[in-house]
C-alpha cells in the first residue's frame, strides 16, 4: 500500500524551514489576495511575515467559519481509561520511566465515569489511554466501546497506533473517529524524544493515518505537540499530511488539534515556545488554506484565549476535562497526563459560547441518521 511515508520523504526539513522564514510580505498579500489556496499559501501565511497580517486573517476567518460550519461550536470531553504506558517519552506524564500509581479502569469504574459525564451534558466523548500493548489493546478497547455505546451519539478514541485490522473492529464498534499526533515531523528529534517502546518507530506512526483511511473510520484528527519542535515547520508537515489524506481518502472528515506543551510529571521544558499570538496566527493559516477542515481547541489553553479564539475559526471545545484515569469520580487524585488551563466547568463554558452568539452543540452525529442509511440499503 502506498502510505503518506513516499510523499514525506520528497520534502527536507531544513529547506521548507528556510522558505517560510524568507517568506516577504509580497508573498503574504498575494496569498491572502487569493479566494482559494493551496498548500504553499499555507506555507506563507504560517511565516513570520504574516504576522503584520493578523487581524485581516482574522477577519477573513471569521467569515470562512460561520459560511462553512455557522455559529456552533461542538462539546466534547475526554475520558481517561488507563495511564498504563510502555513509552517513555520526555515530555509525558505517563512515560514509563516516571514512577507514578498506574491505573486502568474497571467495568464499573468506567461505568461510574460515563454517568459524570452524561450529567454534564455530553454526548460526545473522547476515550484516551496511554499505550500499554499487554492490557490496554483492542480487546479492551471494544470492550470499553460496548459498555458505553449506547450512552454517547459520538465516540472518538486517541489510543496508541493499531492495524487496519483493528481499526476497521474500531469502525465496526461504532467509533466515529480516531486522533493521532505524530508529535514532530522532524525525524531526528522525533528519536530523542521517544527513546523506548514502539512509539519510538517514526515510520509506523507516520502511516497511521494510513491506515485509519483504510478502515473507513468517519474522521480522523492530525496534530503535532507544540513545543518540540520549531512550530512552523512542523504545521507545514502537519498540512502535507493532511493534504495528501484529503485527496486519497475524500470521502474521510477531517480535524487537527494544537497540543501545546504542558505542565505534567517529570518532564522537559519546551524547546520552542509558542505564544497566544503564534497558535492564533496558525489557526487562521488552517482556515484560510482549508475551509472544510474541522479545529479543535482543548483545556490546555488558557481562559482568556479559548474565550477570544470562540469567533475566529475553531468549531470544537473540549471543556471540563480530567486528563488521568477516573477523573471525574472515581480516583481524582490518579496522576494526569498533563495539567489542564482552563478548569471552568462544562456549563460555564456552554454559556460563554452562548454568551458570543454561538451555540454549544453537544453532537453532530446521531445514531438514527447511521440507522436510516443502513435500512435504505437493505431497502435497494
Amino acid at each position: 500500500m502506498n502510505t503518506f511515508k513516499a510523499i514525506f520523504q520528497q520534502y527536507d526539513w531544513d529547506s521548507i524551514q528556510s522558505k517560510i522564514y524568507q517568506t516577504t510580505s509580497k508573498d503574504v498579500e498575494r496569498s491572502l489576495s487569493k479566494t482559494k489556496r493551496n498548500l504553499n499559501d499555507f506555507l506563507v501565511l504560517i511565516s513570520p511575515a504574516a504576522q503584520n497580517y493578523l487581524e485581516q486573517m482574522a477577519q477573513e476567518c471569521h467569515e470562512i467559519t460561520k459560511k462553512r460550519f455557522g455559529r456552533t461550536i461542538q462539546m466534547y470531553a475526554p475520558l481517561y481509561l488507563s495511564n498504563e504506558c510502555q513509552n517513555i517519552c520526555t515530555y509525558c506524564g505517563f512515560s514509563l520511566d516516571n514512577k507514578i500509581k498506574r491505573k486502568t479502569l474497571l467495568d464499573s469504574e468506567i461505568k461510574l465515569e460515563v454517568e459524570a459525564l452524561k450529567s454534564l451534558g455530553f454526548d460526545h466523548v473522547l476515550l484516551v489511554t496511554g499505550e500499554a500493548n499487554y492490557t490496554v489493546n483492542i480487546n479492551y478497547f471494544l470492550n470499553a466501546i460496548a459498555l458505553i455505546r449506547e450512552q454517547f451519539s459520538i465516540i472518538s478514541v486517541e489510543v496508541q497506533p493499531l492495524s487496519t485490522e483493528d481499526y476497521e473492529r474500531l469502525h465496526d464498534a461504532g467509533v466515529y473517529s480516531v486522533l493521532v499526533y505524530q508529535e514532530t515531523y522532524h525525524q531526528e528529534v522525533y528519536k530523542k524524544y521517544h527513546t523506548k517502546g514502539k512509539k519510538s518507530n517514526f515510520d509506523y506512526r507516520l502511516e497511521t493515518p494510513d491506515r485509519i483511511g483504510t478502515a473507513g473510520i468517519h474522521k480522523i484528527g492530525l496534530g503535532v505537540l507544540l513545543g518540540l519542535e520549531d512550530w512552523r515547520t512542523d504545521s507545514f508537515f502537519n498540512a502535507l499530511h493532511l493534504d495528501y489524506l484529503q485527496k486519497k481518502y475524500w470521502q474521510t472528515k477531517y480535524s487537527v488539534s494544537f497540543p501545546r506543551l504542558r505542565p505534567a510529571e517529570g518532564i522537559i521544558e519546551p524547546n520552542f515556545i509558542m505564544d497566544d499570538k503564534d497558535l492564533t496566527q496558525l489557526i487562521c493559516a488552517y482556515r484560510l488554506w482549508n475551509e472544510d477542515l474541522e479545529i479543535s481547541i482543548s483545556t490546555r489553553e488558557n481562559e482568556k484565549f479559548r474565550n477570544n479564539i470562540i469567533p475566529i475559526g475553531v468549531t470544537s471545545m473540549s471543556a471540563g476535562s480530567k486528563t488521568n484515569p477516573g477523573g471525574y469520580v472515581v480516583d481524582q487524585q490518579s496522576l494526569e497526563q498533563f495539567e489542564i488551563s482552563d478548569e471552568r466547568s462544562a456549563r460555564e463554558i456552554a454559556q460563554i459560547i452562548t454568551n458570543t452568539g454561538y451555540e454549544p452543540v453537544w453532537k453532530d452525529w446521531d445514531k438514527i441518521y447511521s440507522h436510516k442509511v443502513e435500512s435504505y440499503k437493505v431497502l435497494e
